[in-house]
């Protein structure tokens, strides 16, 4: 990455992190809008990028989560910066239809925290975290041991600063979430750099099963949480693997601009090859063209006619009803 320039590092750092926070609430079961997701991240750093898009109000909130702990990593974690976060996470002070304790702590009212399966009537408990009552005292041992020196390798500590955060439970919700933004935080003091090239959050969802299972097995099983430790690890390890190849997609994008701007391309067709580039989720046609860049039909096709005689797209021989495109690689 050292060698790729500010650019592109940034390019990459914008994917990482746009990865690292749709992910994190799809662990949970909340599909954020990735486009505005991408946005929100790119006017908080600052970043020139096209094609921005208004996002709402759960999803800033989200990112600025995500960004304090990856980018703020040197300041400590006190109890007023998680009630932040999760004030962050619940800009409405609801979760769902449900109006939840916002920036405190969980209290008796809201009842024991448990993880519970089954039909009603035939539920299974998997875990109790703490009374509400011992939460205040928990937390404050535990992020007095956070921000202390114990000689701890710094990513193993990332890895049980997560279990013992989601364990407490001490929010009534958002604590998942917020968890994985801890283990972002230690992570990034042992990177020493705010720079993001992989996302933990998207291996693990790609683990989910996994994660939950192992998480159950040590809360439910004493205080030696090796299993967990020793999966923490080898998930972080397939991370790494992972990020080549979003950090590819990054690459692919920076070659194909610097060919193409040898004889530059319209703002047109700008746009739409940027939209194939992040991700666009089916095959472009002409009329699909002419929607994505605004214009009329004839337009279109001869957009589309230019560039493949430019050799950046080709006419795609999977068939179907319509002509389709696709960039050439």
């Amino acid at each position: 990455m050292d060698g790729l320039g500010l650019p592109l590092r940034a390019q990459a750092t914008l994917t990482t992190l746009t990865a690292d926070v749709t992910k994190s609430s799809a662990i949970e079961g909340e599909l954020l809008n990735q486009d505005q997701v991408r946005s929100s991240i790119a006017r908080r750093l600052g970043l020139d990028v096209a094609g921005l898009v208004s996002s709402s109000r759960n999803i800033d909130g989200v990112v600025e989560m995500m960004l304090d702990a990856s980018q703020n990593f040197r300041q400590p974690l006190t109890s007023d910066r998680l009630f932040a976060w999760q004030a962050a996470l619940f800009p409405t002070g609801r979760s769902g239809m449900a109006r939840i304790a916002v920036g405190s702590w969980r209290t008796a009212e809201s009842g024991p925290m448990q993880v519970v399966s089954g039909a009603i009537g035939r539920e299974r408990v998997h875990f109790e975290a703490p009374a509400a009552e011992r939460i205040p005292q928990e937390m404050e041992k535990f992020l007095l041991w956070l921000e202390q020196d114990q000689g701890l390798d710094p990513v193993l500590k990332a890895g049980i600063a997560h279990f013992w955060f989601v364990t407490l439970h001490p929010f009534e919700d958002g604590n998942g979430r917020i968890g994985r933004a801890i283990a972002d935080l230690l992570l990034a003091r042992s990177d020493g750099m705010s720079e993001r090239f992989y996302s933990l959050s998207s291996q693990i969802e790609t683990e989910r099963k996994a994660y939950y299972e192992k998480l159950e097995a040590c809360q439910r099983g004493g205080l030696d949480i090796t299993v967990w430790l020793r999966w923490f690890l080898e998930c972080f390890g397939r991370a790494l693997k992972g990020a080549e190849g979003l950090l590819g997609q990054v690459l692919r994008k920076a070659r194909l601009w610097e060919r193409i701007n040898q004889s530059p391309v319209n703002d047109r067709q700008r746009a739409v090859i940027n939209r194939l580039l992040e991700g666009f989720d089916s095959k472009l046609t002409s009329s699909k063209y002419s929607k994505l860049a605004k214009c009329s039909p004839d337009t279109a096709l001869r957009d589309i006619q230019d560039l493949v005689r430019r050799g950046v797209m080709f006419q795609s021989t999977s068939g179907g009803r319509s002509t389709s495109y696709e960039l050439a690689e």
